[in-house]
């Protein structure tokens, strides 16, 4: 029996959407004409008006992590304003600034759901790139539109420009949320930070509208006068320097560490108090080495951390419009992307790229 032919994407939905996507693993992104569900009744339908470029965005468009689904439409930092919601919608109207994260739906009757923690939900649906419940695959941001349940809908203030505010929905949620569930987010502890990328230099930003004293640890010295100077930091170690290091043991309440590469973890146990912890935010390709003696010396801990959930995603939006929490962003016209993309691999970016959907996505094909 002859299987089923699949429908193409410009068809499978009734809503004409379009945006660039990539179509094999050169990662190369071009034009690209699909759909949209229609609104369901708890639907909210917004304008993309600016999309964020997120890390994971290179790693998806690449399948360097072996599961990414072609035709791949990235983008899970989206923000936008509101165009239609459904009959059952009850937090949004026409004309709300919204945004969507890294997910789009979640099982909503797990222990995770009901604890709001739908980023660990074992059946969550990512953004793009992924099987939604109605069997279709989920396009991102990169894109003139979005149709969102709205419980995975968040609403941005006023207050905050939405080129901004678009990273926060991934590198903001992704430190914010370590912070406050390991205790990081009281004024007067020292908090240390690795790496001073896209989501490093936001954690800077957090760490220190907590009232945190913040050291930066990095391995490039010229990168501190962009922490001290620039993003407020307290202080800079230079992770290559043993006498600083050594001269900075047991200084630190917390780590939040956001390297995605391989490196060691025994120097940066080495500066925590004692009780301290290490949060790793970062997700290197390969396993890192973990002694466990510098563990036991001092009662300390490693431990992970991916997003958060959506009631704490907004509640860390509301948190970066009261305290003028902004990401350091470059905002590029949508056929920039590709060299966009270059740029970040080589890390020539500071920090954030983010794509002016609104005023540069034309439909050419």
């Amino acid at each position: 029996m002859a299987a089923a032919a699949q429908v193409a994407p410009e068809l499978e939905h009734p809503k004409k959407a379009f945006g660039w996507a990539a179509r094999d693993p050169s990662g190369h992104l071009s034009p690209f004409n699909f759909s949209r569900r229609e609104t369901g009744e708890k639907d909210v339908t917004f304008k993309v008006l600016y999309c964020g470029i997120c890390h994971s965005d290179l790693h998806m468009v690449k399948n360097e992590w072996g599961f990414s689904i072609y035709p791949l439409v990235p983008g899970h930092e989206v923000v936008g304003v509101v165009t239609e919601v459904g009959s059952k919608v009850q937090k949004y109207k026409i004309g709300d600034r919204v945004g969507v994260g890294c997910l789009v739906e979640s099982c909503r009757n797990c222990q995770n759901c009901n604890d709001n923690l739908e980023n660990y939900c074992s059946s969550y649906t990512l953004t793009y790139g992924a099987k939604s419940s109605d069997g279709s695959i989920t396009y991102g941001g990169y894109s003139d539109s979005m149709v969102v349940d709205e419980h995975f809908v968040v609403r941005i203030p006023d207050e905050l420009p939405l080129d901004a505010a678009a990273p926060l929905l991934c590198a903001g949620i992704t430190v914010y949320s370590p912070l406050r569930y390991f205790g990081l987010d009281k004024p007067g502890l020292h908090v240390g930070v690795v790496g001073l990328g896209g989501l490093g230099h936001v954690a800077v930003k957090f760490a220190k509208a907590f009232g945190a004293k913040v050291t930066v640890i990095s391995t490039s010295p010229h990168k501190k006068e962009e922490a001290i100077q620039h993003l407020g930091a307290d202080s800079f170690l230079l992770s290559r320097d043993q006498d600083q290091m050594q001269g900075a043991k047991g200084s630190l309440d917390g780590i939040i560490d956001t390297i995605s590469a391989v490196h060691s973890l025994v120097p940066l146990i080495g500066l925590l108090k004692s009780h301290g912890k290490l949060v790793m935010v970062g997700a290197p390709e390969k396993p890192l080495e973990l002694p466990i003696l510098p563990l036991l010396m001092g009662r300390k801990l490693v431990a992970g951390s991916g997003t958060g959930g959506l009631k704490e995603t907004q509640e860390m939006i509301d948190f970066a419009a009261k305290h003028n929490v902004r990401p350091d962003i470059e905002v590029i016209p949508i056929d920039y992307v590709n060299t966009a993309m270059e740029r970040l691999l080589k890390s020539e970016v500071k920090y954030r790229f983010v794509i002016d959907i609104g005023k540069t996505l034309k439909q050419t094909c």
